[in-house]
């Protein structure tokens, strides 16, 4: 037997051994999958591959972020893979947001040492909600008056310096925190889902809203308008105690799902992550007239782009709520001192009748078809019917009080504007 000695085998050869090896390797796959030659791009549209469209720039879905929020709160066991995580609070009830630094070394050495300031906003996740998103909050105001929808715990907080809450945007917070410390900050949501659906018999589906975080530096006038990082995350707020009993009943209706089925969900995370997003839009301010008896900072909201503010607002007050002795003063918004009216703002766009006698419909949760008639109380007692004309002479923030009379002659109101 002759041997014969093998010298050693230079990279280029190696190289070439191998691509021939893996390639023969991959020879017969196709034949045994029934599908013809072998092909990666179907390999890749299988689900298990399958991502989720991104609406970040393709270049910035690989990178790594700066920072990382993470919301001490479970996730839904009931979301389907591949949709985005959605996670159930209780509402007022403190939860932790650990604020980290994710920067690489060398990565950011601008704001190595120094502060960031990072603002919390609780918005509408629903796209139809976004675009009424002022209405709906200032609706919320007069509703709930002296309240809050977003809060910090600051006692319970970590790390944070200079917390603040703007008394005119009563969805946001902020505060500054140095990325090279541990933070942590605790958030309160005082509003829940069911508050902005359109009908409330009771059962119905709350609107998801977003928790959104966006964190700027410090730019040369030493003012935090240098955008760094935004994400935000998917939640639904109930009643207290309310959001651990829906997630007991999900993680139920799980366990009763057959294990393919239970496959095509996501499990339950122990906390959630907020993913990255764009930076919420820059805010401008709609300054109108002041209408009389009110100051004119009460007509200066901020207005993200795109969203519509409403043409006329009205504010309304059942009569039955208040008694007789105060009623020709209320009449007036002259109401005694000591004395406390809750009025109802309805919000305008079209000007007509049909339009006032949907959103009174939906006030006294009663279909538009029982109120047959709206008339506005005018000099020595008569009622006027109210048209569209009239309504587009209607006063900015006018008051009203709601009479109810019963029609003789169906099943139907008519609504006297006093």
């Amino acid at each position: 037997m002759a041997w014969a000695l093998k010298l050693p085998l230079t990279d280029e050869v190696i190289e070439s051994g191998l691509v021939q090896d893996f390639d023969a390797s991959l020879s017969g796959i196709g034949q045994e999958l029934g599908a013809g030659a072998y092909s990666m791009s179907d390999v890749l549209a299988l689900p298990i591959f399958k991502q989720e469209e991104s609406n970040l720039p393709p270049e910035t879905e690989n990178k790594i972020l700066p920072f990382q929020y993470v919301l001490c709160a479970p996730t839904s066991p009931a979301i389907k893979l591949h949709d985005e995580t959605l996670t159930y609070l209780n509402q007022g009830q403190s939860y932790e947001i650990r604020m980290l630094d994710n920067r690489k070394i060398g990565e950011l050495p601008e704001i190595t040492g120094k502060m960031v300031k990072s603002i919390i906003r609780v918005v509408f996740h629903d796209r139809r909600l976004q675009y009424t998103e002022h209405q709906q909050l200032e609706g919320w105001r007069w509703n709930r008056p002296g309240d809050r929808i977003l809060d910090l715990d600051i006692p319970m907080s970590v790390g944070i310096i200079d917390p603040r809450a703007n008394p005119t945007q009563l969805n946001t917070v902020e505060f500054l925190w140095d990325p090279s410390k541990r933070t942590s900050v605790f958030i309160q949501v005082h509003c829940i889902s069911t508050e902005f659906t359109m009908r409330k018999h009771g059962g119905e589906k709350g609107v998801p809203f977003r928790i959104q975080i966006d964190t700027f530096k410090e730019n040369e006038s030493e003012e935090y308008t240098e955008h760094l990082h935004s994400a935000s995350c998917q939640v639904k707020v109930f009643k207290p105690k309310g959001a651990d009993r829906k997630q007991k009943t999900d993680r139920e209706k799980m366990e009763k799902r057959a294990p393919q089925e239970k496959e095509k969900y996501q499990p339950s995370y122990e906390t959630t992550i907020l993913t990255e997003c764009s930076p919420w839009p820059e805010v401008t301010y709609v300054n109108n007239s002041p209408s009389p008896g009110f100051n004119s900072t009460h007509n200066s909201f901020p207005v993200a782009e795109g969203v519509v503010r409403p043409r006329l607002t009205i504010y309304v007050c059942q009569e039955s709520q208040q008694p007789r002795e105060h009623q020709a003063k209320h009449e007036n918004g002259d109401a005694a001192a000591s004395t406390f009216f809750v009025y109802h703002a309805i919000y305008l766009e079209e000007l007509t009748a049909t339009e006032l006698t949907e959103k009174l419909a939906q006030l006294f949760n009663i279909s538009p078809r029982q109120i047959n008639q709206i008339f506005k109380q005018g000099p020595t007692g008569i009622h006027v019917l109210v048209s569209d004309e009239m309504i587009q002479n209607f006063q900015d923030e006018v008051c009203f009080v709601l009479d109810t009379m019963k029609d003789n002659t169906s099943d139907g109101y008519h609504i006297i504007l006093k």
